[in-house]
């Protein structure tokens, strides 16, 4: 009796620990958020952020999560110095003021155990609104070059700049922006 008593605790206790969740921490040389609106109707232009930081934590067991993004906006990326300056001015992201953008999710969604969308809210210019990212390919696996547990997904959304106060030429410039991130995250 004393036998399956401690098999059964063993069990119970096994099952417990790989229901824990676990915690990635953001890499920044590999994580990159994307916009691209339609400019005028000639072109959609595609800008990123080179700064971005925060945490991704999941429980693949319970099919639970949370995701923590925080964006540098000062590090936007247009490809010209002067519309970097343009796009941080007043009018747009008004980055004397708000210098970063923020992702808290509310529920990672899953589909048997794949991850499908992340709700959540995005705070852009003081502005909070709520927000589904869909999640478009994920994996979690060992990295192979730094020999650590890994996250990797690419997400996309779209919003309205009109919603964050940045509708300047709106419509003429495209008031829908769509947001894409390539997000890969490592266990610490």
């Amino acid at each position: 009796m004393k036998k399956i008593m401690f098999l059964i605790f063993t069990v119970f206790i096994s099952s417990q620990t790989l229901a824990a969740p676990e915690t990635y921490v953001i890499d920044n040389s590999h994580t990159y958020p994307r916009f691209s609106y339609s400019h005028f109707g000639f072109s959609t232009q595609l800008s990123r952020f080179d700064k971005t930081s925060g945490t991704i934590t999941l429980d693949k067991v319970a099919k639970t999560g949370s995701v923590n993004v925080t964006i540098d906006t000062t590090s936007v990326a247009t490809g010209s110095t002067l519309f970097n300056e343009h796009i941080q001015a007043a009018d747009f992201l008004d980055t004397a003021h708000y210098p970063t953008a923020n992702f808290t999710s509310t529920k990672v969604n899953f589909d048997g155990d794949k991850i499908v969308s992340v709700d959540g809210n995005i705070t852009l210019k003081g502005i909070t609104k709520p927000i589904t990212l869909t999640v478009n390919n994920s994996k979690c696996a060992v990295h192979p070059m730094l020999q650590k547990d890994a996250c990797g997904a690419d997400v996309s959304a779209v919003l309205k700049r009109t919603d964050f106060n940045m509708g300047k030429y709106a419509p003429n410039v495209g008031d829908e922006v769509t947001l894409s991130l390539a997000v890969e995250a490592v266990k610490p």
